[in-house]
């Protein structure tokens, strides 16, 4: 692709073209673009939406986006947003990590749906995905019209080409690709691996610090938007490329004669960005007790009850725990909302095995959770008067107000731990009368 690099800052008004003169000046709309472009308004929130929560992005682009043929429906079973209608079961739930392919398989064809609720068609909840591949998209574009994706890459680097320009993103680090964007997934290792979050509700912001202050938890300039990068690229004679598009739940195909890739110059606040959670600065105690978990959030999605997200985006990275008279790792806990985890790197502290990178674990509402056994036992007879150091680490969870209903072929899976309630089995009774 022409041109390449980033730009700083979560959600600026950020202004990039690969060729000079490109972007036209005091317009959106001239009677004639520059270099024999066309100009495409891509917006990601009503239009009338208030000034500071408004996204939209302005391209100059070689062919329109209209450009492709009819659709026809897209097999790829695995990837879906069906989370059942009947019973769900309030069991703790967890899986070690989805097996990588044998045969040929991209991003698209390796996305397995695990989780979620809600519906693009209701415009709130939340898909939980996991992918596996091990080859780059080949002739083949991708966008989904149903929400934005937080992709959360476990093994392997990969190079997200855009619209807007290229990310390239490696495990713990994040990529935000905005409901809509068209993009191809190209692998810069042997395989990949990780999770994908599906948005359908409002758009990922920044939290509110409260009383944290003006600086902390995910500062804005760490997230890294593109410069402007194209391909002017016509797809072989008699062998058009294939645009994949996720509407309604489901894939559809089209062919398209050209790469859609092909935006000189851009000028918005609605983009791809991405994110090193490793920069991420962890909040803490200094006193007791184990604050709330919602210090630990990176990005929310929130909903239309103020002070509840659709979704919280939280991690668990290296920090030091120094509380006093303190059982310091996360405490036995039911509650309202509902939690997925993942593992990307290391090991997570509440858990002393079986909790793998690669791996995940559901625990549904008011289903009771917390620290297995060995976790327990140690941290109860912990001393106190030095810290622990937790390095090598980085966990995550998405988090919602709703229950994440599992999808059959998750429950079914063969790597799904069915004896994961073992891992508390061997709490004992300590009570003395």
């Amino acid at each position: 692709m022409h041109g390449n690099g980033y730009m700083s800052g979560f959600g600026n008004e950020f202004a990039t073209e690969a060729l000079p003169g490109t972007l036209p000046e005091g317009r959106n709309s001239p009677q004639k673009v520059a270099h024999g472009l066309y100009a495409e308004q891509l917006t990601g929130t009503a239009f009338t939406a208030p000034r500071h929560a408004n996204r939209r992005s302005w391209l100059y682009r070689i062919r329109p986006a209209a450009m492709h043929g009819a659709f026809s429906p897209f097999q790829q079973s695995q990837f879906h947003n069906d989370f059942q209608s009947g019973p769900v079961t309030p069991d703790q739930l967890r899986w070690d990590p989805l097996p990588l392919p044998d045969a040929p398989t991209d991003f698209v064809e390796g996305l397995f749906t695990m989780a979620g609720n809600g519906s693009a068609a209701s415009q709130n909840g939340i898909g939980i995905h996991l992918y596996a591949a091990n080859r780059s998209m080949q002739g083949r574009y991708f966008y989904n019209a149903d929400g934005e994706l937080l992709i959360v890459p476990q093994l392997g680097r990969l190079r997200i080409a855009t619209e807007l320009g290229v990310l390239e993103v490696e495990p713990q680090e994040i990529a935000l690709i905005p409901r809509g964007v068209r993009f191809r997934v190209e692998l810069l290792d042997d395989t990949a691996r990780g999770y994908v979050c599906e948005n359908f509700g409002a758009m990922f912001r920044l939290p509110d610090l409260g009383p944290i202050g003006s600086n902390g938890l995910a500062n804005p300039r760490d997230f890294l938007s593109p410069k402007a990068a194209f391909e002017d690229v016509d797809a072989p004679e008699g062998k058009p490329f294939e645009l994949v598009g996720k509407f309604q739940g489901h894939l559809w195909r089209a062919d398209i004669g050209h790469s859609p890739l092909d935006v000189v110059g851009w000028h918005g606040n609605y983009a791809p960005c991405k994110y090193d959670l490793r920069r991420f600065n962890t909040i803490g105690t200094i006193s007791y007790d184990h604050p709330d978990p919602s210090i630990f959030l990176v990005l929310h999605s929130p909903s239309d009850t103020p002070g509840t997200s659709n979704i919280d985006f939280a991690i668990f990275p290296p920090r030091w725990l120094v509380a006093q008279d303190t059982f310091r790792p996360p405490w036995f806990h039911r509650n309202i909302a509902s939690e997925y985890m993942g593992l990307i790197h290391g090991a997570y502290d509440a858990k002393a095995e079986g909790f793998v990178p690669g791996g995940s674990s559901l625990h549904n509402s008011m289903t009771g959770h917390g620290p297995d056994a060995a976790t327990f036992d140690k941290a109860s007879n912990a001393d106190l008067s030095t810290p622990d150091v937790i390095s090598n680490t980085m966990a995550f969870m998405f988090e919602t107000r709703a229950v994440i209903r599992p999808t059959t072929q998750a429950l079914a899976a063969h790597h799904r731990q069915r004896d994961y309630q073992a891992c508390w089995a061997g709490l004992e009774k300590h009570f003395i009368g």
